[in-house]
């Protein structure tokens, strides 16, 4: 969105393609770390700049892009499932995805029990058990945000915590404590219609435990949305889009922001100036193709 802005404060000729607005803030409840805000939800951060987007003629495409080709004249097409789009210029910025556990049962239930976002569902298990897997920041934060909902809470982590500091003593203080079990596999979830056990196995012993749980939070970590980028530009092992520090990737006229590229650091501030350096850049390209 800060991308496609920028281009058309450029007066560039603007057009969004995009599955749904907002990426992972509208799967985060707080924000306390984005400029100009003391507090602010994601949700509310999101509209604030989906409200900035529509003051300018940015054309917008709710669509799902497929597919990406160089033509031999230097321009590009994208292609969608809606149709396909001619560009002099491309700015990948399609963040990342919630990763999967890929155990028995995940597939089964998700949307029954199985959730990967604590924000958007964490009020539907009120005085109910759950369970949320991860030791990073998300995972801490869905924790906490769940247990001022639910009865209890299980946070389930393989090796240990990776979160910021200010997260584990959240964590600590917490009125209603959260049971923590680390050093686990998750195995398998079961259940009939929804969810109703979760089987973890501990990591040094191998010793199975059953947890009766009617929701499980997956937060181990997201997953580039990069697939239509496959053959065309270099990834790194993470398959994020490998870029300069200018946004530039190995192709000409092709860029990429944010958190699907391989920058060291996921930020929202961070993901921002990213889109708007790559929108000047873009500019700054077609200056110069235009001349030649």
């Amino acid at each position: 969105m800060t991308a496609a802005v920028y281009a058309a404060r450029k007066r560039m000729k603007a057009l969004i393609l995009t599955k749904e607005f907002g990426g992972q803030p509208m799967w985060t409840m707080d924000i306390e770390n984005y400029m100009g805000y003391q507090f602010v939800t994601g949700p509310e951060l999101m509209e604030k700049f989906d409200e900035q987007v529509r003051k300018f003629p940015i054309e917008i495409k709710y669509e799902e892009v497929t597919g990406l080709a160089v033509n031999p004249d230097r321009t590009f097409t994208i292609t969608s499932d809606g149709g396909e789009y001619q560009a002099q210029a491309v700015i990948v910025a399609s963040g990342k995805r919630p990763r999967r556990l890929e155990v028995p049962g995940e597939a089964e239930f998700t949307g029954r029990g199985v959730s990967y976002c604590a924000t958007c569902d964490g009020p539907l298990f009120a005085g109910k058990t759950v369970a949320v897997i991860g030791g990073g920041n998300s995972a801490l934060q869905a924790a906490i945000e769940v247990s001022g909902v639910a009865e209890k809470v299980y946070l389930i982590s393989l090796e240990g915590y990776k979160a910021d500091p200010i997260l584990l003593e959240k964590l600590k203080e917490l009125d209603q404590p959260v049971t923590e079990l680390m050093s686990y596999t998750t195995k398998e979830i079961k259940g009939s219609q929804a969810v109703e056990k979760l089987i973890i196995v501990k990591n040094e012993t191998n010793k199975e435990i059953e947890l009766e749980v009617q929701g499980i939070f997956v937060e181990i970590g997201l997953m580039p949305n990069s697939e239509y980028c496959e053959g065309l530009l270099d990834f790194n092992e993470y398959r994020e889009v490998v870029t300069d520090c200018r946004t530039r990737t190995k192709i000409p006229g092709l860029f990429a922001a944010g958190d699907v590229t391989n920058g060291p650091d996921k930020q929202i501030v961070i993901a921002a100036g990213d889109g708007s350096k790559a929108a000047l850049v873009a500019y700054e390209y077609l200056l110069h193709k235009l001349r030649v």
